[in-house]
């Protein structure tokens, strides 16, 4: 079979259904409960409003009751819905994972040139963690004293540089650990040397030599140094504790991982690491539901004695989600360097993004198969007769700022909505519903349901006061007064 007649790799769509999984379901029922105990533990007062609104956002995304878009085949009439996205930041895993893919795909192609790209890793003590998760200050503090003294270093990597080059580099700020558990570290994705302009004012890209493990000691212990030297300077550490800290055997607990190595016409490989670098807190195929109380999360990254597995009830479930919740302007990602959105060089260093080393366009780049159902798809009636400018398509794939909704599907899923199932012909976009007789008169006409699912009420605790009561007015329903003592209190 030649691949001309080959079908095309895509699958059909079918609408994900969120009010199906085990997340879904948790936000649902004990979201309410969460609210209220969140606002006993802090004495009547609400909690930060971004966080309940990132969970109410998700219990609407992919609902159709709340309105969605209607796409339809002009050849042969087949249709579907597409309800509406959330489009949060936090909790939801669909919009998270788009948000993966719109970045990764906006930086390969718009923003990194075909150059060989490092990803340095740096982790700081857990004395350090708690002040830059809850200080923005610190943490942009430590981010800019990691990323000078690597670009000192590879400074001295190009003996041909000079003293006012700069180095091109994405910084993306992961607040979380494997198991939901707030750890702040950065992923820094740095060009494989530096850049400077001669006296015309043309960028000049030296590459770095091999780098050596001494080398990446002694940024370690370089940024070890400057940074307790600033956090003493700020208040934030006593001198006696940050010349304890500085007497640590084995790096003090800073970490510093630099073995990650893309080279300049890896142009998928890029992409997969800028996705990893740019995913999410919170994976849903991670999570199992044991029982009714309890659930079950699992990293991703096998320990010694096999899976890591930490074992949740919902409300602690929901308490980890919402410590991740970012606030609202608290980027994930940075750029520094040649790279930063007013340097000088960045148009030259940018001008050349997603193409090969050879100057081609990296048609490979990326692994969406956009192009290939194209290529399968007939053109449909309504495009017959036309001439299409030959970089329209291209224009299509290399959008700057924002992907069009069915690529990112393409990219992430392999499977293009847009294409007729049932023809292979193109299908567009012909409505969007945001009425609410009209939703309900076509959910009615489909056996949909036409109402979103309803958020539980909250639930009270056990009414163990009433132990004490006098003998003959006892509740038989009560429960015993418990052996153990806990804490109900939820801290933001």
């Amino acid at each position: 079979m030649s691949a001309a007649c080959a079908p095309a790799r895509t699958a059909v769509y079918r609408r994900r259904r969120p009010e199906r999984t085990v997340l879904y379901r948790t936000v649902q029922t004990h979201l309410a409960t969460w609210l209220e105990l969140s606002c006993d533990s802090r004495q009547g007062a609400s909690g930060p409003a971004h966080v309940e609104r990132e969970f109410r956002r998700y219990l609407e995304c992919g609902i159709l009751a709340h309105g969605f878009a209607r796409a339809r085949c002009a050849e042969c009439g087949h249709d579907f819905l597409i309800a509406w996205s959330c489009k949060g930041r936090g909790v939801c895993p669909a919009c998270n994972t788009r948000r993966m893919v719109e970045t990764a795909a906006h930086l390969a192609d718009h923003v990194f040139p075909p150059l060989p790209i490092r990803q340095w890793v740096l982790s700081v003590p857990k004395r350090l963690r708690y002040h830059l998760q809850h200080d923005p200050a610190i943490e942009t503090l430590a981010l800019r004293i990691f990323l000078s003294v690597v670009e000192q270093a590879l400074r001295r990597a190009c003996p041909a540089a000079g003293s006012h080059s700069r180095i091109g580099a994405v910084a993306f700020i992961h607040r979380f650990g494997a198991l939901l558990n707030p750890h702040v570290h950065f992923h820094c994705l740095v060009i494989e040397g530096v850049f400077e302009a001669d006296a015309s004012g043309v960028a000049t890209f030296h590459e770095s030599c091999a780098l050596e493990q001494k080398w990446l000691d002694q940024v370690q212990a370089k940024v070890r140094r400057r940074l307790l030297r600033a956090l003493t300077r700020r208040g934030v550490l006593e001198p006696e504790d940050a010349q304890t800290m500085a007497s640590w055997e084995h790096g003090g607990g800073f970490s510093l991982e630099a073995s990650v190595r893309v080279e300049a016409d890896d142009r998928p490989g890029l992409e997969r690491l800028l996705r990893y670098c740019a995913r999410p807190a919170f994976a849903l195929e991670r999570l199992r539901e044991i029982d009714a109380g309890h659930l079950i999360y699992e990293s991703v990254k096998p320990g010694p004695g096999g899976s890591v597995r930490v074992i949740l009830t919902p409300l602690e479930l929901l308490e980890r989600l919402a410590a991740l919740i970012p606030p609202p302007r608290r980027h994930r990602h940075r750029y520094y360097g040649v790279l930063a959105p007013h340097a000088p060089l960045r148009g030259q260093v940018t001008a050349r993004a997603g193409t090969l080393p050879d100057a081609t366009p990296a048609a490979t780049a990326t692994e969406s198969i956009a192009p290939t159902a194209a290529a399968t798809a007939k053109p449909s009636r309504s495009s017959e007769g036309t001439e299409k400018a030959s970089g329209e398509e291209e224009a299509i794939h290399r959008r700057a700022a924002r992907y069009a909704w069915a690529l990112l599907l393409a990219r992430i899923y392999e499977v293009f909505p847009l294409l007729c199932p049932r023809c292979g012909r193109e299908m567009r976009i012909i409505a969007f519903i945001t009425e609410g007789h009209a939703i309900r008169d076509i959910l009615s006409h489909l056996g949909e349901p036409t109402s979103p699912p309803r958020l539980m009420p909250a639930r009270g605790p056990p009414l163990w006061d009433r132990v004490d009561a006098p003998v003959g007015q006892e509740d038989p329903a009560v429960e015993p007064v418990p052996e153990y003592e806990f804490d109900q209190r939820v801290s933001w």
